[in-house]
């Protein structure tokens, strides 16, 4: 029996270097806008500046006109799509750059403590208890995310047989469980977590110390993103 996952040895990275994460935590975006119309023009001008040409080059080059191109750049006016393609061709880039710095609204779930939704999932039949602590659908991101609250208490029974797609990490809050995964056994105790593909069976095995609890968060593609 594991009592924790295996570190990852510095045979599998040379000289043990870690793979470097794609994404950087603490990144800060340059700021976006809410109105479309603006964010549009602040591009347009930007491009043509980047450029250096005048106002009057971009005319030229577009057939729009001097007063069409103003309004545009101040954002006092929505352009079609035929004149933003005009203004893609005249400045050399993709008609999706004009809306780089327009910001959609973006959702937030806050839940007080011992407010999460009491759901019935596949693991209620064996008494484990799943609170869902947010929830938001339809996002942009293209991943859909469940972040859930699981007690295990006396009347609940072993189930290591869980399988779904996705990803999921589990953090351990109280108590204590042996969790399987796939052919391995991991002993869980508060502060340990364990982060694994959802698609091979898994769940706690040995209740150790009840009550437990422990977040679980699983993750998978979101329907119709890229389907």
């Amino acid at each position: 029996m594991k009592t924790k996952p295996e570190k990852t040895s510095t045979d599998e990275h040379p000289h043990g270097a870690r793979p470097a994460l794609l994404q950087d935590p603490h990144a800060v975006r340059e700021p976006k806008v809410n109105n479309l119309e603006m964010a549009i023009g602040h591009e347009v001008r930007a491009y043509r500046k980047k450029l250096g040409i005048t106002v009057t080059d971009l005319a030229a080059s577009t057939g729009i006109s001097l007063g069409m191109l103003s309004k545009i750049e101040n954002g006092n006016i929505s352009p079609s799509l035929t004149t933003l393609q005009s203004l893609s061709r005249a400045l050399g880039v993709p008609l999706t750059a004009f809306f780089r710095r327009y910001e959609e609204p973006r959702n937030a779930v806050f839940v007080k403590a011992g407010e999460g939704i009491e759901l019935e999932r596949r693991g209620t039949r064996a008494g484990h208890q799943y609170n869902l602590l947010g929830h938001i659908d339809n996002n942009s991101s293209g991943v859909i995310v469940e972040p859930y609250l699981i007690t295990l208490t006396t009347n609940s029974d072993v189930f290591p047989t869980f399988q779904h797609e996705g990803m999921e990490f589990l953090y351990m809050l109280e108590g204590e469980v042996v969790y399987r995964h796939g052919d391995q056994l991991f002993q869980m105790q508060p502060g340990d977590s364990l982060f694994f593909d959802a698609d091979a069976p898994h769940g706690p095995e040995v209740l150790v110390k009840l009550p437990s609890r422990y977040l679980s968060i699983i993750s998978y593609p979101q329907r119709g993103k890229s389907d």
